[in-house]
């Protein structure tokens, strides 16, 4: 699991968001059956008691992460915390401690804490999106959803093989030859001309190599077809954050050049990061989020 992409903070926050809903939910059932065993006059009795129990299940929850890398959150949403650099399970000890630092930055900072922790990983230098209690015990968070399968390939038919000794020969009179014809000018297919828009208004048709970022630069000795600049309002698209170009069979690739948040596929409403440094091809209706921007992919012919 050591070359699995990092997980996108939106699905983060979800998985975080579920093992939260299921620590309090079990608290405040805890917290009924208290009142109404104990009267109503034991009510901050029953409190005390139900935020053991959230205690509790957040240790649970813990100890569950540290073991197999995964809670109830992360497995639906399809996450796994994970020892950088070796991929394996972070250990008991390290997942209470990042547990711990995620439950002082939830409640007691009324989320201002865990809005804080998702800006140290939206700004992560390395590119991982590691917060800063991902850092401190040596976890990252990464996507284990499954590869889109390959469309198969057609195989193409046997050749039909025709029995030259079955045929008769019949003789046939000989007119005179027809008038030659001239063959008809193949038409040459006209390329796909790929449109692509981001969200802050920009418009452009993709010719030559495209570059996207805050201050886009080409490197030394590279062609460039267009520069595209773009606006961020939290500095989270890199200077020059990814490429975009036409291959040679038609097709609309992109690259992610080392950004600092990395570069977001969504296909069919379904996100997925995109590895920094290798091209992934586009359809027409993807949508590419860079940072805080995003951008969609329009196929005009």
């Amino acid at each position: 699991m050591t070359g699995a992409p990092a997980a996108d903070l939106d699905r983060r926050l979800y998985a975080f968001a579920v093992d939260r809903g299921l620590a309090w939910a079990v608290a405040a059932a805890a917290a009924v059956l208290l009142v109404r065993a104990l009267g109503p006059d034991r009510v901050r009795l029953a409190v005390v008691a139900a935020l053991a129990v959230a205690l509790l299940v957040g240790g649970v929850l813990a100890v569950v992460l540290g073991r197999t890398g995964s809670t109830p959150g992360n497995a639906l949403a399809a996450t796994r915390v994970v020892a950088e650099g070796s991929g394996t399970p972070i250990g008991v000890p390290a997942a209470l401690l990042r547990q711990l630092v995620l439950g002082l930055a939830a409640l007691p900072t009324l989320g201002f804490g865990v809005a804080t922790l998702a800006a140290t990983a939206a700004t992560d230098p390395s590119g991982r999106r590691r917060g800063w209690h991902d850092r401190l015990v040596g976890s990252v968070v990464v996507d284990v959803r499954p590869e889109p399968p390959e469309p198969p390939r057609v195989e193409a038919g046997p050749e039909h093989v025709v029995n030259l000794t079955a045929l008769r020969l019949v003789p046939v009179p000989v007119g005179p030859p027809a008038p030659r014809q001239a063959a008809p000018e193949a038409e040459v297919p006209m390329p796909p001309r790929w449109r692509i828009g981001f969200d802050s208004g920009e418009t452009v048709v993709v010719e030559g190599l495209v570059l996207v970022g805050r201050r886009p630069e080409p490197r030394a000795g590279e062609q460039v077809g267009r520069l595209v600049p773009l606006p961020s309002d939290d500095m989270s698209l890199s200077k020059t954050h990814a490429q975009l170009q036409v291959a040679a069979d038609g097709a609309l690739v992109v690259m992610d050049r080392g950004s600092t948040t990395g570069s977001i596929l969504i296909r069919q409403g379904v996100p997925r990061g995109l590895p920094s440094g290798r091209a992934a091809t586009l359809v027409d209706g993807d949508r590419v989020r860079f940072g805080d921007r995003e951008m969609s992919v329009a196929r005009d012919r």
